[in-house]
């Protein structure tokens, strides 16, 4: 019943930046923790980032530094500000959050239908 939409992706330039955008909308009383996953052809989906309901803060070794998570609970808002981007960073990007559908303790993972970033001269 929950839907997550993303946007924000696209091509870019070695150097350049994007900001993806995930927004969770349907039966939701409150989110846990949100992550961006990435996964190119022939590899393992990798978690790139996370952030808590909190506010704490995860990141791979390979974008630490580049990428910022940050999260907007108002609106179930989370967001990818990727600086510094290099090819290695080309993948399908996949938002990712842990549901609580009402005020009980029960919670499971929604996905988005990912986004393509490409990172090319």
């Amino acid at each position: 019943q929950v839907q997550l939409v993303e946007s924000g992706g696209g091509l870019v330039q070695p150097g350049g930046s994007l900001r993806l955008s995930c927004t969770a909308s349907g039966s939701i009383f409150s989110i846990n923790t949100m992550r961006w996953y990435r996964q190119a052809p022939g590899n393992k989906r990798e978690l790139v980032a996370a952030i808590t309901s909190g506010g704490s803060t995860n990141y791979a070794d390979s974008v630490k530094g580049r990428f910022t998570i940050s999260r907007d609970n108002a609106k179930n808002t989370v967001y990818l500000q990727m600086n510094s981007l290099k090819p290695g960073d080309t993948a399908v990007y996949y938002c990712n959050a842990d549901i609580r559908p009402d005020s009980s303790w029960d919670h499971y993972d929604a996905w988005g239908q990912g986004t393509q970033v490409t990172v090319s001269s």
